[in-house]
């Protein structure tokens, strides 16, 4: 498959990220142990992130399915070397093997397989399955979101007050006192987390600085997507593929009310 040229393309490649995500996203359940710790051997990476051999089977995997697929794209992942290559090239297939390896690790559902296909700095498709939170999420540029075959359509009279909101403390506790929203406990894997405010599960949600564009350039599109908006402090929308793969801190919101939840944010830095 060539790289995608048109609206019924994108769809193409949006389906194939899907049906993709969710095999990869099978192959690692067989090292995951609901509420145990895993039974994958686990090494730990500079700066003592860990690293399995599920994130590196998963990645092995996607890397061998999507470069046949999207033949012409670079290729940009976590568990991958990274190269120069790819900052000449338009388009670049983005992911994350296992977004949220410590709670893989540790037997918590909360993680996620993350794939992008990002374009000229944005996301075009992309895709993230949750086997064990039995989640999968999918959208193309201008052709709509999905969860679980639904399609998703944020209301843009969302409130933020008495909403829920996820993200990192002390940050997230200061935002949600200023704006009467609740915390609910942190989500480990940043894909779900900006996922579920596309699904309406969230109100709000937050990121603390140095995400990298594997962790969020799925769920930057499904949320935008569903009606949603993903930006910086800045109010600016991510840009993927750059030589700085890292991310200042970030919200996601219903658009509407996403400069709301920006200001107080960049209050509580």
């Amino acid at each position: 498959m060539s790289l995608p040229t048109a609206e019924q393309s994108l769809a193409d490649a949006a389906r194939m990220l899907d049906l993709v995500a969710a095999e990869a996203g099978e192959l690692a359940l067989r090292w995951f142990r609901p509420g145990e710790k895993t039974s994958a051997r686990t090494d730990y990476k500079h700066g003592g992130s860990p690293v399995t051999e599920a994130d590196l089977a998963v990645d092995a995997f996607l890397a061998e399915r999507l470069r046949a697929h999207f033949p012409d794209a670079a290729w940009l992942s976590e568990e991958t070397a990274d190269s120069d290559e790819r900052l000449s090239r338009e388009t670049v297939i983005v992911v994350d093997p296992i977004d949220g390896t410590r709670a893989f690790a540790d037997g918590d559902a909360r993680w996620s397989v993350s794939v992008a296909l990002v374009r000229a700095g944005r996301p075009i498709a992309g895709a993230i399955a949750a086997p064990a939170a039995g989640e999968r999420y999918v959208a193309f540029a201008g052709g709509g979101a999905w969860r679980n075959g639904e399609r998703l359509r944020l209301a843009t009279a969302t409130r933020l007050a008495g909403g829920r909101l996820a993200g990192p403390q002390p940050s997230t506790g200061k935002v949600a006192r200023a704006l009467e929203m609740n915390v609910v406990p942190r989500i480990p894997s940043l894909a779900l987390r900006f996922a579920m405010v596309a699904e309406g599960a969230l109100e709000g949600a937050l990121s603390s600085a140095n995400s990298h564009d594997w962790d969020i350039a799925a769920a930057d599109l499904i949320l935008h997507e569903a009606g949603g908006l993903l930006a910086g402090l800045d109010g600016a929308q991510p840009r993927y593929n750059r030589r700085d793969l890292k991310h200042g801190p970030l919200a996601a919101a219903v658009a509407a009310a996403h400069a709301d939840l920006l200001a107080a944010f960049a209050r509580a830095q």
